[in-house]
């Protein structure tokens, strides 16, 4: 696919300028998530039932991804993240009101039409006006950013759901959303319009089935996408079982809100370490004490109860910053960047599909054990195998 044409753009406008929006996505998005186990629970009743939407959602989501290249030669990136973050905003601000359950699952649906094109395009972005930069030091304040937003986060939604119910702190996501959108308005961003063709349907699946073909037989690409397959299915249990677990034991919402902030703290510390760790160490070594250290601190919180569990939430973030400026690194630097649009949808959906696989397992690890706990069994397990594909990698 050829590269879309930039026609006009504010002079301030560099990779950075993208890389900047993470202080949004990071804001918006950890408001939501504090919150968003919890709501889904007083929906279904059950953790295990949580799991099991989870993983629908998410294979939604990863439909959406594997197709978001079709949008892309159908409508320019300025286009579709100009309509993606207007989308969030205004379908957030609706979620907020206590609206019917039903009603609530459809806007959480469209939302994950937005927030999947958002997570495509802002690395395309980057991408694009990543010369002289490096997609590396892009993603180092890409991270940041998204670390500052995420690190006041969790205090405010928790402050929002004691007051006002946890649904509410969904319209804080929205106004958030409705600022990133307001900022990229500001930039000026204006890209050719494309010719918008027939839609052939057959035709369509036929291209995405050779692309995911060329994927994974160009060298480097399954082993990029299991690591980042790893990274995010981690993510996702940890995201969605955590605020479950701290409330199952007792803990207040004030103590998970605590536990969540914390959280954020070695994100910070080590985001600009990190991207000069890489450039000098490379990539392999942090991900594998990431990987690492997450399977251990993960088998402990199995057995691990009361203060110290709160503990092994807030230290095995610690694990996570070692990984998340790396984690995608092995797709960029790997790949041509002729072919990252082509490649990047199908790339994705390593985001997606830990969200339909991870819950699936844990979901099934509750039903067998009795206890939420059970989930980080599997998270144990996720980071051992990991630290395998790295190991078998380098022979």
């Amino acid at each position: 696919m050829a590269k879309d044409k930039y026609l006009s753009m504010r002079n301030f406008v560099s990779g950075f300028s993208f890389a900047n929006f993470g202080l949004f996505t990071g804001f918006a998005d950890g408001i939501y998530n504090a919150v968003y186990s919890l709501v889904i629970l007083e929906i279904f009743r059950s953790s295990a039932v949580v799991g099991v939407y989870v993983a629908i959602y998410a294979a939604f989501c990863m439909v959406v991804g594997l197709f978001a290249n079709e949008l892309l030669r159908q409508f320019s990136k300025a286009k579709l993240f100009y309509f993606s973050m207007l989308m969030l905003a205004v379908c957030y601000a609706m979620m907020s009101f206590s609206i019917k359950p039903f009603t609530f699952i459809a806007l959480d649906y469209t939302t994950g039409i937005a927030i999947t094109l958002v997570g495509v395009l802002i690395p395309l972005f980057m991408s694009d006006f990543s010369k002289n930069i490096g997609m590396a030091k892009l993603n180092a304040r890409y991270h940041l950013w998204l670390n500052v937003g995420a690190l006041f986060a969790p205090m405010i939604a928790v402050a929002i759901a004691g007051h006002f119910g946890n649904r509410a702190a969904f319209f804080a996501s929205a106004l958030i959303y409705l600022a990133g959108w307001m900022f990229f308005k500001f930039c000026g961003i204006v890209q050719e319009d494309k010719k918008i063709r027939p839609v052939n349907t057959r035709r369509t699946i036929r291209a995405l089935a050779r692309n995911t073909r060329m994927f994974f037989r160009a060298p480097g690409m399954a082993r990029a996408y299991a690591i980042n397959f790893g990274y995010y299915s981690l993510r996702a249990m940890r995201y969605l079982y955590v605020p479950i677990v701290v409330i199952e034991n007792g803990f207040s919402k004030d103590a998970l809100g605590w536990v969540l902030t914390l959280g954020i703290i070695p994100y910070l510390v080590l985001s600009e370490f990190m991207g000069r760790a890489v450039r000098r160490y490379g990539k392999s070594i942090w991900l594998m004490l990431g990987f690492g250290s997450f399977a251990l601190f993960s088998a402990g919180a199995t057995v691990i109860t009361g203060v110290p569990l709160l503990a092994i939430f807030v230290l095995w973030q610690i694990s996570g910053a070692l990984m998340e400026s790396v984690h995608d690194l092995m797709f960029f630097d790997t790949v041509k960047k002729s072919d990252q649009a082509r490649f990047y949808g199908i790339f994705r959906t390593s985001v997606n599909l830990p969200n339909v696989v991870a819950p699936i397992l844990g979901a099934a690890c509750i039903a067998i054990y009795g206890t939420t706990a059970a989930v980080w069994g599997v998270t144990a397990a996720i980071g051992a195998m990991s630290v395998g594909v790295l190991i078998g990698g380098r022979r």
